[in-house]
């Protein structure tokens, strides 16, 4: 347990921190699951909307030090390049 007040501010701070990431990398699963779901049904149209919306979230994500900047491109590349399967 914190004893000296900088170690129950620090607490604090990350309490808070935690909650702020969690719900930056639940927005950001969500956005990549609209994306699936999209290739899922076939639908080039909405797939492409999709990504188009999830690629700067998944970046900002990246940008903010929620996940790794590596992940993020990997991600954006394996969903756009089964966006572009798709209408093939």
């Amino acid at each position: 347990m914190a004893n000296t007040p900088s170690a129950k501010k620090a607490t604090r701070k990350i309490e808070a921190r935690t909650a702020i990431n969690k719900s930056r990398r639940s927005r950001v699963r969500t956005f990549i699951r609209k994306v699936e779901e999209a290739i899922a049904s076939g639908d080039h149209a909405a797939a492409m909307t999709a990504l188009k919306a999830a690629e700067p979230e998944i970046n900002r994500a990246a940008n903010k030090g929620i996940v790794h900047a590596n992940l993020a491109a990997r991600k954006v590349s394996r969903l756009n390049s089964r966006v572009k399967a798709l209408s093939a």
